[in-house]
């Protein structure tokens, strides 16, 4: 049997972890010669400071690796996540985490990446079953009561898509279906939520999807067993998948593709927003209508209301009244503007025949006064209204001598001879 060393000797032999790890930095760093080394980029972080931080891994390994900012300066090369690479660099001891990374000195491109070989290879087999082909989609239900949304309930994609829901007005309702939408098992718990879905019937619509992020992060949507049951689901399902830019095998299989959570969002409540501006707009047209037609039959009754007064007994008295003391009034001032003009021209005519004394020129002035006299009462107003004519007057009382002068609408009074009637000019 192997002894077991004593307390005391260990306790007084022990170096500190600072000791320790030096002593490891020291080891790996002298005892590894820089070298060549070949997998694939994942979890690519690109710092303000120029310094490119990212994780080397295969298939059964993966190793923390950093491109310093000079170094990174002189690549031809530009990184991304999925990319296959091979790498020039020496290993070296981070000593305040106790980690060991690799100094990448220089980047070679070498292909395609597992995953994204994997991606394209699954793509093609699909595509050759139908699994994305356009006559599968099915139309999305305009107005869905119900949407369920397979996703990370504790996830930001979550809080955004019901954000939107909210500040559209949407009224419909919405269940979060939750499940792991990264690492191992979450496509098979996608999977359980969308078989859970169809069996509770509840749903007119579905909706899976998570927020952006490196294809690993997306690969659950990217597994075949997932795929098949989006393809197959009864329920019309939207995949809504990472970015703008990031694309997933579920999002070729789903009868719509959303861009994000929020475009989802968005197209869900869109046509809910259009029909309730309709109804709006309705409504305002209908208030419009109604209160139009009760101010129209408001102006019938006044003015039925006017015309029944005037067609009493007492309102025909008054008016007639009114008309014989007008008249009264014209006669008087006629008669009394007659009896001034004649008076003028007989002091006229005496002043000439004092002047002109013979009796011929007194006979020829009696006859010039009396045909004087026959015109003056022909182009009188009242002869003239005497012989069925009438006078028309504006507003303001002034005759209105053409009838372009008149607008439709404008209110007239005709002028007879035994009385004057209010009219309104037709358009």
């Amino acid at each position: 049997m192997k002894a077991e060393p004593e307390a005391g000797d260990g306790a007084a032999r022990a170096e500190s972890v600072s000791e320790f790890t030096r002593r490891v930095k020291v080891l790996l760093e002298g005892g590894l010669r820089p070298g060549w080394v070949r997998g694939e980029v994942s979890n690519l972080r690109a710092q303000a400071s120029g310094h490119v931080y990212f994780s080397l891994k295969d298939a059964g390994a993966q190793v923390s690796a950093v491109l310093f900012r000079g170094d990174a300066a002189r690549q031809t090369v530009r990184l991304r996540d999925g990319q296959q690479v091979v790498v020039y660099g020496e290993v070296s001891v981070y000593e305040t985490r106790g980690q060991y990374q690799l100094i990448v000195r220089a980047v070679v491109e070498d292909g395609v990446g597992r995953l994204q070989q994997e991606f394209e290879r699954l793509k093609r087999q699909l595509a050759a079953e139908g699994l994305f082909a356009p006559e599968r989609k099915r139309p999305l239900p305009a107005m869905p009561a119900t949407v369920g949304f397979i996703t990370s309930p504790t996830g930001a994609a979550v809080q955004d898509f019901m954000r939107i829901l909210t500040r559209r007005g949407w009224r419909g309702r919405l269940v979060v279906l939750p499940a792991k939408v990264q690492g191992a098992g979450a496509a098979e718990e996608l999977g359980a939520m969308l078989a859970l879905a169809q069996e509770l019937e509840l749903f007119d619509l579905l909706v899976i999807g998570r927020g952006g992020g490196s294809l690993e992060d997306l690969w659950a949507f990217n597994e075949e067993p997932l795929v098949r049951a989006v393809a197959g689901c009864r329920v019309p399902v939207i995949s809504a998948v990472g970015h703008e830019i990031d694309f997933t095998l579920c999002d070729f299989a789903a009868d719509v593709r959303a861009e994000t959570p929020s475009a989802a969002a968005e197209l869900i409540s869109s046509p809910f927003v259009q029909c309730a501006e309709r109804v709006a707009q309705a409504e305002a047209a209908m208030r419009a209508a109604g209160e139009g037609a009760v101010a129209r039959a408001g102006e019938r009754l006044d003015h039925a209301r006017s015309r029944l007064r005037l067609l009493t007994p007492a309102a025909q008295i008054e008016q007639g009244c009114l008309r014989l003391d007008d008249l009264a009034n014209r006669l008087a001032a006629a008669l009394r503007a007659t009896l001034q003009l004649r008076g003028q021209r007989l002091g006229e005519i005496r002043a000439r025949l004092a002047q002109a004394s013979p009796e011929t020129r007194v006979q020829l002035g009696s006859h010039q006064l009396l045909s004087l006299y026959k015109r003056l009462q022909a182009a009188s107003p009242a002869s003239v209204l005497h012989r069925g004519f009438a006078i028309v007057r504006d507003e303001q009382g002034q005759p209105v001598a053409r009838r372009a002068a008149i607008r439709a609408g404008q209110r007239l009074s005709a002028e007879f001879s035994d009385g004057a009637v209010p009219v309104q000019a037709e358009p």
